[in-house]
């Protein structure tokens, strides 16, 4: 019996002694934040502490900014049915048991003749309207509503429905396709309104979107913000926030607000494969509504520089060709005619580097600068040209004046050569002179070819080579060996195709 105690205390002292060794390396080896030091202790980096920043609860914040909350319902024209289509389905064209039964019944809507849907005139012709709705929030106690433009758009007659259930007719005082924003007005005054946030959403903070969806009445829906400043292709001034909190058909134009109960978006565009709510929503950021919402008010359209280039960003390729370092700016595809920039002396192929000092990052980065500035009002804009930077002085021209047909016209030499097809060998590309007009036609493309890789198609038409002008094939060939001469990686055609005009530098391949 003793010894069996004996031997089960030794076993327990053993095992015991195992479990702290095991148990002291798992800590060392997990964390990776121990020391094992001299006298065989364990000291520990202080673990960060994390406050819970969630609220008990969303109730308060929504009592206080609900009221601010309308729906927005707008009655636009629909194309009526022509008198051909009524026609068409006339009265005596139905089989005999049908008429018999119209007779002794009545005739449905969408049949009958010219002078009524009856068959027999007494019924007038009417134009037909359709009906669409929206959110909105109340921006001031004077009764000013922001919306989307997309809500109201062709709209000939709006009403807004407050929290409370009155329907009120609204006035729109003015939109912005550009950021899809417009404001509305309502007779009245002492209205309860939100109040729009000046201080930078933070990602990971929490967010509440109220809105109508689906005509159902006021709905609040929680989440985040997931991200910021994103581009979704919309349009130049696209920095939207990005939230998960659900958002649906119904909801555009209305409110993002924050635990404080201030809006720091305007609810627009939902990212959704299958139609209904993903977690992915973008909304327009204060600031731009703040912004917009102010040159409505007081004039009823929006000013916004214009300078009058079609632009795209400097990719390594486009830099390898133009013989420069890094990939900041926006390099001009075309200078509008009669337009600042093109008054000014800025070319294609120009990249603009910074306006009035101001460094220029990228083509929005550009768009933005310019947009935020006086029509009329005189800037420098830095450009890189052929290697060197030099400044222009530039009158900016105002947006709204800007005629979207505008083109730039590329002004070819007048030299004349055959026709006959040419290869640009190291870029995979077969090429002929543009019998319809300006630049050297794509005719052929050689498969895993550089041309090939950056999208280049056939049909193409190469507009410039280098930043020159060509219209032959040989003068494009010159091109091309030029920039190899000068020991440029890539060569930058500008390029004429089914999206526009654009630059593509294309890199030559490697002997």
């Amino acid at each position: 019996m003793t010894e069996q105690t004996t031997s089960s205390a030794r076993a327990r002292r053993i095992r015991n002694a195992l479990l702290a060794s095991a148990f002291t390396i798992g800590i060392v080896g997990a964390t990776g934040a121990g020391t094992l030091l001299s006298n065989s202790h364990l000291a520990f980096a202080d673990p960060v502490q994390v406050q819970a920043a969630v609220p008990a609860d969303f109730s308060t914040v929504v009592e206080q900014v609900k009221p601010a909350v309308v729906s927005v319902q707008v009655k636009t024209d629909v194309e009526p049915v022509s008198r051909q289509t009524t026609r068409g389905n006339d009265f005596n064209n139905l089989p005999p048991e049908l008429r018999d039964f119209f007779r002794r019944f009545g005739t449905p809507r969408g049949f009958g003749d010219d002078q009524g849907q009856g068959g027999d005139g007494s019924e007038p012709f009417h134009p037909r309207h359709g009906m669409s709705q929206g959110s909105g929030f109340f921006v001031s106690g004077d009764g000013y509503v922001v919306t989307n433009n997309h809500v109201v758009e062709d709209g000939r007659e709006f009403t807004v429905i407050t929290d409370d259930g009155r329907e009120l007719d609204a006035k729109l005082i003015g939109t912005d396709k550009r950021t899809d924003l417009a404001l509305l007005k309502v007779e009245g005054s002492d209205f309860s309104y939100a109040k729009l946030s000046h201080d930078e959403p933070k990602i990971g903070q929490w967010v509440l979107a109220v809105g109508n969806p689906f005509g159902l009445g006021g709905t609040v829906t929680a989440g985040i913000v997931s991200a910021e400043n994103r581009d979704i292709g919309s349009g130049p001034y696209d920095h939207f926030l990005q939230i998960d909190a659900p958002v649906n058909r119904g909801n555009s134009g209305g409110p993002t607000f924050n635990t404080r109960g201030e809006v720091i978006g305007v609810n627009t565009a939902i990212f959704s494969p299958s139609g209904g709510n993903v977690g992915i929503a973008f909304a327009i950021p204060a600031k731009t509504v703040e912004d917009v919402v102010g040159d409505l008010k007081s004039n009823g359209v929006v000013t916004r520089g214009w300078l009058g280039v079609q632009i795209q960003p400097v990719t390594k390729d486009i830099a390898g060709s133009l013989g420069i370092e890094g990939t900041d700016g926006a390099i001009v595809a075309d200078a509008q005619a009669n337009g600042p920039a093109a008054a000014a002396g800025i070319k294609a192929g120009d990249v603009i580097t910074s306006v009035d000092d101001k460094q220029v990052k990228d083509p929005r980065e550009l768009s933005e600068t310019i947009a935020s500035l006086e029509p009329k009002q005189k800037i420098a804009v830095t450009v890189l040209r052929d290697g060197h930077e030099q400044q222009i002085d530039v009158t900016l021209g105002n947006m709204k004046d800007l005629d979207e047909s505008q083109q730039a016209n590329a002004q070819p030499d007048d030299q004349q050569e055959d026709v006959k097809p040419g290869t640009l060998d190291g870029l995979g590309l077969t090429v002929e002179k543009n019998t319809d007009g300006d630049g050297v036609v794509v005719k052929g493309i050689a498969e895993d070819s550089p041309a090939a890789d950056k999208g280049i198609q056939e049909g193409d038409v190469i507009m410039a080579v280098g930043g020159k002008v060509v219209s032959t094939v040989s003068e494009l060939e010159r091109g091309v060996s030029a920039a190899k001469q000068q020991g440029r990686n890539a060569v930058l055609f500008k390029v004429q195709g089914e999206n526009g005009t654009h630059f593509i530098g294309v890199p030559f391949e490697r002997g």
